[in-house]
């Protein structure tokens, strides 16, 4: 008997804002929502964005004045709505009219002749160019003589052709919530998205852990493009080059493991299963995989997955830019026919397109197999069942689809009618597509989701696109997928596609439903929802995710009405914390947990025996488990 892989904390921080308890989710359908959440959403994000603050439980602006939820509407809801998803890059974060390079110049004397510079000593190179003649004028500047010429670099600033990203809401810095020294950007993500995901269970993590042996926990978490801003790798490779120092923080700081190596070492403080995994775009959906696997197959009971992202920068930028991956101004001018450009709309997925939108995001999820999750009282917010990966065999182009994806979406598409039957597939799931906002992802794409619905009998398949109002975070993309699919369950509300006037002539959609609003399932509640990631390097991956009411329905047959109905008992104790926790973030109290150097484990104090091992800190034991995988191979053992 399978255990089954459920969803009991989600969290994190994107360009529509916070993602636990959905209030991300709410501002991609902010225009559907009732008043009151619409409002709750807007007073959050206002918080986050500094633009009120909270004293004594009531918001204030500016001046120290009371502001009720409608005022904070009124007066803010322009400056939130703009301020959040994708937009024009922000000045602050990086200036994309005047980005920094170096010219180089080739300096000669008038006429070929000698000429001579003042300089101070220590600031000579190392060797001395051939041609230069070195004359002491005091203790620290010298005179040099040039004769041939040299080249000299010089600082420049030229425009960014790509001008637009999803960035994290105006104002909100994740690294002024804990004592973020020399973190790099997707670090700080990392520590605060995680931080919410755990806090969104309403279930404290020494509750859990006490439940549990020390290695039936497991954290997944990765970065495609590592960490690339001056804190991490960008700083190992430019430094030299603009005359500064390397920092021994530089380069461990870059590696694409640290946002696993952060949650266990500050987070956690976990001795568990730990693991990176990259495919590139779809590098969350890997890091799934390996996570339900894990909590399937027994070997582990807790796992927290997911992955951070930072790679709004000039090299991401203009290293995928010249790619030709990118929407650019120009390219977005000429697809809207008009000289102002509404950076808005430069993620178009399935529409009128000229390449994807580069974002920032963090994002995880707590799992637990379902039976901890009934002992603990867990609120259950869906189940992943099946993450499905392939590759697309032998290619030409590297960054080319090919067939692999066919494969991940097919067998997703059999595997979720195996648990909730073909009428419940054909009727009630809806596709959270990869939709990067490129023409070819619009066609392909697009191609392989309507053959697999006509090949599965389904006539109207409702797809959704991310990316439209978060952008492409490349490793946390599909966890971006998954954290708004699991608002759509929660709201019954599949967001459209609204940076798009009309779906592309070449998008194929015969048995495909592609809306430009948003979509209230009024009648056919949704069940499930189909992830579908693909990644440069014939990285293809799709998830199957169980909305909350089906993993009801699963767990009443599989543990009784009577076992049950105490689990419900124990959820209301988890539910109030967590909203207690929710209300406590919407006022700017984020409780970002950073353990640096807490409770660190004398490792002379482990006890081993024959049975196992006992850890200090830890309540459970590790005990031995009995390995018969071989059992038939090997010859009997005397006593």
């Amino acid at each position: 008997m399978s255990r089954l892989p459920v969803i009991v904390g989600f969290g994190g921080y994107n360009a529509a804002g916070r993602s636990s308890f959905h209030h991300a989710f709410r501002r991609t359908v902010i225009e559907s929502l009732p008043d009151a959440e619409r409002q709750q959403t807007l007073a959050g994000l206002a918080v986050l964005m500094k633009l009120v603050r909270v004293d004594n439980d009531q918001y204030l602006d500016a001046e120290g004045q009371p502001l009720s939820l409608a005022e904070i509407e009124q007066r803010y809801a322009a400056q939130i709505l703009d301020g959040t998803l994708v937009r024009r890059i922000e000045k602050t974060h990086l200036d994309v009219d005047a980005a920094h390079w170096q010219k180089n110049l080739t300096v000669t004397g008038e006429a070929g002749k000698p000429f001579s510079f003042i300089t101070l000593a220590k600031q000579l190179p190392e060797p001395l160019p051939t041609d230069w003649v070195i004359e002491p004028l005091n203790d620290n500047d010298v005179m040099v003589t040039v004769y041939d010429g040299c080249d000299l670099k010089v600082d420049s600033y030229r425009p960014l052709a790509v001008k637009s990203a999803g960035q994290l809401p105006s104002g909100f810095e994740p690294g002024e919530h804990y004592a973020s020294r020399f973190h790099p950007r997707g670090l700080q993500l990392t520590i605060v998205a995680a931080t919410d995901a755990l806090r969104s269970t309403g279930i404290e993590w020494s509750q859990i852990i006490n439940r549990v042996q020390p290695d039936e926990v497991a954290v997944f978490a990765s970065s495609a493009m590592s960490q690339l801003d001056d804190n991490s790798f960008a700083g190992v490779m430019q430094s030299r080059l603009k005359g500064h120092r390397v920092s021994a923080k530089q380069l461990p700081l870059g590696l694409n493991s640290m946002p696993a190596d952060f949650i266990n070492a500050y987070i956690l403080g976990s001795v568990g299963t730990t693991g990176a995994i990259t495919g590139a775009c779809a590098s969350f959906l890997y890091n799934l995989q390996k996570a339900t696997d894990m909590i399937t197959s027994g070997k582990a009971r807790v796992v927290l997955v997911g992955n951070a992202e930072a790679p709004v920068t000039q090299e991401c930028i203009e290293g995928y830019g010249a790619m030709s991956a990118l929407a650019t101004e120009d390219g977005l001018r000429n697809i809207e026919g008009s000289d102002q450009v509404d950076f808005r709309r430069a993620s178009r997925p399935f529409g009128q397109n000229c390449g994807f939108t580069l974002a920032e995001s963090g994002q995880f999820f707590v799992l637990m197999d379902d039976e901890l999750a009934i002992e603990l009282g867990a609120d259950i917010h869906g189940a992943a069942t099946d993450v499905f990966i392939n590759a697309d065999g032998f290619k030409k182009s590297i960054s080319a689809p090919g067939p692999g994806n066919y494969l991940t979406m097919a067998k997703a598409v059999h595997a979720a009618m195996q648990i909730v039957g073909p009428e419940a597939v054909r009727a009630r799931s809806f596709v959270h597509a990869h939709g990067s906002s490129t023409p070819a992802n619009r066609v392909t794409e697009s191609e392989l989701l309507d053959r697999v619905a006509e090949s599965f009998g389904i006539a109207d398949w409702p797809i959704a696109a991310a990316k439209a109002y978060v952008g492409h975070s490349l490793a946390s993309a599909s966890a971006d997928q998954l954290a708004f699919a699991l608002g759509s369950f929660k709201y019954q509300i599949i967001p459209g596609i609204k940076t798009i006037d009309a779906v592309a002539d070449d998008v194929h959609q015969q048995h495909l439903r592609i809306s430009t609003r948003d979509v209230v399932r009024e009648a056919e509640p949704l069940e499930v929802c189909f992830i579908n990631s693909k990644g440069f390097g014939g990285n293809n991956a799709s998830a199957v995710v169980l909305a909350p009411a089906v993993v009801e329905r699963m767990l009443r047959k599989r543990y009784g009405e009577a076992r049950f109905s105490d689990y419900l008992q124990r959820r209301e104790q988890a539910r109030a914390a967590a909203q207690a926790y929710d209300q406590q973030a919407l006022k700017g109290q984020l409780a970002v947990i950073y353990n640096f150097g807490n409770n660190m484990i004398d490792d002379s104090q482990l006890s081993i025996s024959q049975d196992g091992i006992r850890v200090p800190g830890f309540e459970q034991p590790l005990n031995f488990k009995t390995d018969e995988r071989f059992k038939d191979m090997i010859d009997d053992q005397p006593a």
